[in-house]
């Protein structure tokens, strides 16, 4: 059993701002573990490690809000 890692209740606001029209199906894959896939939907993610790869890896679709 993999143990949960914690984000001390650090978020991140996420907006979509790309479409996933003609994007590699990795980077759809990414917008939907996120929790995005639609434009101009916003979600709320943990701050770790691993939600901050995937928005580095889609800089040109997904805007950090503050």
């Amino acid at each position: 059993m993999a143990d949960k890692k914690k984000s001390d209740g650090k978020t991140i606001r996420i907006k979509q701002i790309g479409s996933p029209i003609r994007r590699p199906e990795a980077q759809k894959k990414i917008l939907v573990g996120l929790g995005l896939g639609k434009m101009h939907r916003e979600v709320e993610v943990a701050d770790t490690p691993e939600n901050r790869g995937a928005i580095a890896k889609l800089p040109h679709m997904v805007a950090v809000l503050d």
